[in-house]
């Protein structure tokens, strides 16, 4: 969407604040012995606090409040049973709605201590989104975000996930832009527009650029790479852009 009004600012402004605040809390109660359900279940309470709805689960009928994604599994992860060990790779992804207005974030972290390449990667993934942020700004292409996340992840001698990308959000989950891509693709030549709403958010891997859809037809996975991810909810404006989900 391209946000014009104060209502509209002040809408996404209150949805980003509680997803941000959701996915913190999830994050601050990640420890080993708890399972992926007993997080998502907080998740659902705070939401029903916040008069929130979850986007996964009202817009998609996803079997959770939260995608909720350990180790092998990069996103979409379903929650369940699994039990959170020290040294998981964890990614916690919050999307909600309120009052017609949505916002989607999402971060990787290691539990505890892990391989340190884990937390490289994680480390890596905040700085592919602090570079593609410089050239979030309107009048710019679209395709300089991308270009940004590739070019960083390939200083650290890692990838990307090309087939997972950002998009536009705002009155819905999924919107124009349809797609932010983690690499520099030429005929992406969109131009940022002031006022538009982006989820931006790089996916940085170990090795493999693709992930592939599991049996249980939501949760997407690699063979043999840890893939870290970082997500905001962002509105363009001529001022600098503004993060609602921080």
């Amino acid at each position: 969407m391209i946000a014009k009004t104060e209502e509209d600012f002040n809408g996404l402004k209150e949805i980003g604040k509680i997803c941000g605040a959701i996915r913190d809390e999830l994050v601050d109660c990640t420890k080993p012995g708890i399972t992926t359900k007993e997080l998502d279940e907080m998740a659902g309470a705070l939401f029903k606090k916040a008069g929130a709805q979850s986007a996964p689960k009202g817009e998609y009928n996803f079997p959770g409040y939260t995608c909720i994604s350990i180790n092998e599994e990069v996103a979409h992860g379903i929650p369940g049973e699994r039990i959170i060990q020290e040294g998981d790779l964890v990614n916690i992804d919050v999307s909600a709605s309120k009052n017609g207005y949505f916002a989607d974030t999402g971060i990787s972290i290691v539990v505890g201590k892990g391989e340190s390449i884990l937390q490289e990667i994680c480390d890596v993934t905040k700085e592919a989104f602090d570079a593609g942020l410089k050239q979030a700004k309107p009048g710019a292409k679209k395709s300089a975000l991308g270009k940004a996340v590739h070019h960083t992840a390939k200083q650290h001698g890692l990838t990307v996930i090309k087939n997972l990308t950002g998009h536009g959000i705002g009155r819905s989950i999924h919107e124009a832009p349809d797609h932010i891509f983690n690499y520099y693709s030429r005929w992406d030549d969109e131009i940022l527009k002031d006022g538009m709403v982006i989820a931006f958010e790089p996916f940085i891997s170990t090795l493999e650029e693709e992930v592939f859809q599991s049996d249980d037809g939501w949760t997407l996975l690699t063979d043999e790479s840890f893939v870290a991810q970082y997500e905001h909810t962002i509105i363009l404006t001529k001022e600098g852009p503004i993060i609602t989900t921080l």
